[in-house]
């Protein structure tokens, strides 16, 4: 990415479209190949945990500061995040090759879906309209570093605050790592 594509807005668009290749990766999966399901799966997760707990950090925030009814906007934001959290945690614990699992993934996708929309035809335009240039280039920077040190795997009960995430994400990140290069997730 060019230092001229690499402000926050261009960086969460460019992850909301790999996901959304993901998801038609998965769509096209056979429902009966739980092995391929589940390692797409995971690579949804780690990919969506990342993006959101730097949003939490950052994009929230600069809605908060910046935008009129910025709380507003950013409390819906992070109770659909609080969704998406809770449906993908289900999602690892649930047989990938069963029905339950075809059914919590359908959620998923509607809610990742309708958020990415939200964002894309609401928030993101209100930000680049209030927020430089300058900003929005440090914002990106800060939202890169942040997802390098994010966990990967969904943790509902943690807080939303965004003081308290760059306290705890980078440890949470790290387990997680570990984690997944024990287990071969997201390879």
């Amino acid at each position: 990415m060019t230092t001229q594509a690499a402000d926050m807005i261009s960086i969460l668009t460019h992850d909301h479209q790999e996901v959304a290749e993901l998801f038609e990766q998965l769509e096209a999966a056979r429902p009966d190949d739980g092995k391929t399901r589940r390692r797409l799966t995971d690579q949804v997760i780690i990919e969506l945990v990342r993006h959101s707990v730097a949003e939490e950090m950052y994009l929230y925030p600069a809605a908060r500061r910046h935008l009129p009814g910025g709380d507003k906007i950013a409390d819906k934001e992070l109770a659909d995040h609080d969704k998406v959290e809770r449906i993908m945690k289900d999602l690892e614990q649930t047989d990938a090759a069963g029905r339950e699992f075809s059914d919590l993934l359908a959620g998923l996708m509607t809610e990742v879906r309708l958020h990415v929309h939200d964002e894309e035809e609401n928030l993101f335009p209100q930000l680049a309209r209030q927020c430089d240039h300058a900003e929005l280039a440090e914002l990106g920077e800060k939202i890169q570093k942040a997802k390098e040190k994010a966990p990967t795997r969904p943790h509902p009960s943690t807080p939303d605050s965004p003081t308290l995430l760059k306290i705890l994400a980078p440890g949470a990140g790290l387990v997680d790592r570990a984690r997944d290069h024990l287990s071969g997730r997201g390879k």
